[in-house]
């Protein structure tokens, strides 16, 4: 009897180890072959109708996530970045950075409604912030953030930053957080009063990118090129309370709620993935080899699975091989 009872209860640990590195690992379950050439920049998935969008070079790709398949583009731009969705008005709104413009498209048809000229100059990251219903591109190039009326299709005002925007994330309250690359800093805009309202430094952070959000927790994940590293902050007091070390060429971080993990994408063909032990500890559990350049990703908070832009390079160089532009999908 002895026997048996030990011999169930190992059973059982190695079970829970099993079902537990399951939760926490990663590893590639297919590609996505995308046509066309051109650079690509960030991915965005509208989880209301399951599709992916994928800027790449003047036109971003849309995929069904239920057949992980291309079904259109939106195309006709000069230089595509960021793509945010108004599920509510049933329209997409995207960065053109070389046209200097938002580019406003119908969600069913993948049709261009409005190309709407922006003051200020290189518009790139995009977000929709629902506490305002309105439409914010962040302009690397002049420092500011273009205020759309989704609904009116204009502009409505600017915001002076106070540094080169990079990423930024919404908390549904009226506030955006978003990082400042040249200044290495995270500012607080209040979209009530459409201001700048705080600034935080995020030393020893140096050049962040990718910025995430544990609504939760009142958690922010920057992640920094010059340093190799993701900090945690604090929302409420701007205090980051730990730094942990990444791949180096990062630009995108997600935070998935359900399994506790932050996970952080390089250039360098590695992505980390941290366990949220605590708010304010955490541990890496796998470092995915993804691949060169795969430096932005999305999260399909349906299925967990990860989803990786990239195309082949030329061994050794930045030089593209033509016809080579795919999605990497990695499951749980």
């Amino acid at each position: 009897m002895r026997k048996f009872v030990l011999f169930f209860t190992l059973n059982a640990i190695v079970l829970v180890n099993a079902l537990s590195l399951s939760a926490q690992s990663y590893v590639l379950d297919k590609t996505i072959a995308i046509p066309g050439n051109g650079g690509y920049d960030y991915v965005f998935i509208d989880q209301v109708n399951h599709h992916l969008y994928a800027s790449h070079g003047t036109t971003v790709n849309v995929i069904d996530l239920a057949t992980e398949k291309v079904i259109g583009a939106i195309t006709g731009m000069k230089g595509v970045h960021g793509i945010a969705i108004v599920n509510d008005l049933n329209r997409g709104f995207i960065t053109d950075g070389k046209g200097v413009a938002i580019v406003a498209f119908d969600i069913n048809t993948l049709q261009v409604i409005k190309t709407i000229p922006v003051t200020g100059k290189g518009p790139d990251g995009i977000i929709y912030d629902p506490f305002s219903k309105k439409v914010f591109g962040f302009e690397g190039d002049s420092n500011s953030a273009v205020i759309i009326d989704p609904q009116e299709l204009k502009q409505t005002g600017s915001i002076d930053l106070g540094g080169g925007p990079e990423f930024a994330v919404a908390d549904g309250n009226g506030l955006i957080y978003n990082n400042l690359e040249d200044k290495s800093s995270l500012n607080v805009i209040d979209t009530k009063t459409m201001k700048v309202i705080n600034n935080y430094p995020l030393d020893p952070c140096g050049g962040p990118t990718g910025l995430a959000m544990d609504k939760e927790h009142q958690r922010l994940f920057t992640v920094c090129r010059q340093n190799k590293g993701m900090s945690v902050i604090d929302i409420n007091t701007g205090k980051i309370v730990q730094t942990l070390p990444i791949g180096s060429g990062v630009d995108a971080v997600i935070y998935d709620a359900v399994n506790k993990l932050v996970i952080a994408s390089n250039g360098d063909g590695t992505a980390n993935v941290f366990r949220q032990n605590t708010p304010d500890d955490y541990s890496l559990v796998q470092t995915l080899k993804t691949q060169y350049r795969a430096k932005t990703m999305a999260l399909d908070l349906s299925t967990h699975k990860l989803y990786f832009p990239v195309t082949d390079y030329q061994p050794g160089t930045k030089n593209q091989i033509p016809d080579t532009f795919k999605i990497l999908v990695y499951r749980p």
